[in-house]
């Protein structure tokens, strides 16, 4: 509950409302892919963001977030050498061991790409135990793209697929535009073997699961990222109660058939 105090070493500018922190902890720093943690800034308040850097790396840590609140707003008038709170890590992970002999299938909405980043380092670090790996992401403009340079080095890899999309092109677009679930149907996997994991906005996944489920992915093997609500990490307050479930303690990563008989439900 107490938390630690982490040093800022960089603060970038991803997109007009987007930003990432890289920070150094004061001790090594070990989290698995999808967790997240409370970032406090003192005299303001704590928020949870999804951690983005690479688990290998524990020595530095990466967060990257969207302006939106009070706390957010605070955290990105912060400077190089400032100290913001952590607490953490907290929540479950992408079943990035589950997946092994299996093709990957990683669809990411907006900023959702941020907590499955994650999961590519981890992939790619040992690629070999790995099928196909297929990265799917969409945006609204190419000027929300995150993360632009490790797209351009990651499509240029032969056994990765990366397929990049958004909502609305302009002139200098060149690639696809449309939906990231226009993307689904596309890719080069074997339904009966693959691992999905998504990230985004609740009507993006919605749509993304119809698509799976027409190609033939089973609901036990889709994972998604339950975002919402989270206000205090270890499920005492209550915000973020999903059915019978807390989003921080249970989640955030769900597989699927375990929440399908709550997901859309707008009450809930």
């Amino acid at each position: 509950m107490i938390p630690l105090a982490f040093r800022i070493e960089r603060l970038r500018q991803d997109t007009h409302d987007t930003f990432t922190m890289d920070l150094t902890p004061p001790a090594e720093f070990s989290f698995a892919p999808g967790q997240f943690n409370m970032v406090y800034v003192f005299g303001v308040g704590e928020v949870p963001i999804s951690i983005s850097g690479d688990p290998a790396q524990k020595s530095s840590l990466q967060h990257t977030t969207r302006v939106v609140g009070t706390v957010t707003k605070a955290l990105k008038r912060l400077k190089k050498g400032d100290a913001v709170g952590i607490r953490g890590p907290f929540g479950s992970s992408w079943p990035v061991e589950e997946a092994v002999g299996r093709d990957c299938l990683i669809v990411a909405g907006g900023i959702g790409l941020a907590p499955l980043r994650p999961v590519i380092y981890s992939v790619l670090a040992q690629r070999q135990r790995y099928g196909r790996v297929v990265v799917l992401y969409g945006t609204r403009t190419s000027e929300d793209l995150l993360y632009t340079h490790e797209l351009e080095n990651w499509r240029g890899k032969f056994d990765l697929d990366i397929q990049v999309t958004i909502d609305r092109g302009g002139r200098e677009w060149r690639g696809h535009v449309g939906v990231v679930t226009g993307l689904i149907a596309r890719a080069s996997l074997d339904p009966a073997n693959t691992v999905a994991m998504m990230c985004g906005p609740e009507v993006m996944m919605r749509f993304s699961l119809m698509e799976l489920q027409r190609r033939g992915v089973s609901p036990e093997r889709v994972y998604l990222s339950m975002e919402r609500n989270m206000k205090c990490a270890v499920g005492f307050c209550g915000h973020c109660q999903y059915g019978s479930t807390f989003v921080c303690k249970d989640g955030p990563v769900f597989r699927f058939d375990r929440i399908a008989h709550l997901f859309g439900k707008p009450e809930i």
